[in-house]
């Protein structure tokens, strides 16, 4: 299943909401990725730019868009960011392919 690492910042009044209820919203994402046949590889609590990190396992873009799509929704969190994520293997492929292409292709401006 592809993997995919989003980043993100709680809002105001998730941050108010979670100070007075502490929260593991572990299991929560947990739930959400599992109802779209996903499941959570991992969540982190972050400083600096974003405030949590997860990496996540879904069957396609379309079922982890929709898990975002909710998350984003709910007013919880903002500035998403969501990366594909390839294993060595799979990059190595990737590699393998370009390399196949790379005959064939001429860069912009380029004469060869």
């Amino acid at each position: 299943m592809p993997i995919y690492i989003t980043q993100g910042r709680y809002t105001r009044d998730a941050v108010k909401g979670m100070l007075a209820r502490p929260e593991d919203r572990a299991d929560q994402i947990s739930r959400l990725l599992s109802k779209v046949g996903g499941r959570l590889v991992g969540y982190y609590v972050t400083f600096g730019e974003f405030d949590f990190l997860t990496i996540a396992e879904a069957p396609s873009e379309t079922q982890m868009a929709a898990a975002l799509l909710v998350a984003a929704g709910s007013s919880g969190v903002t500035d998403m960011r969501t990366t594909l994520a390839m294993t060595a293997a799979e990059g190595k492929g990737a590699f393998a392919a370009a390399s196949e292409l790379s005959s064939s292709f001429r860069s912009a401006g380029g004469t060869t």
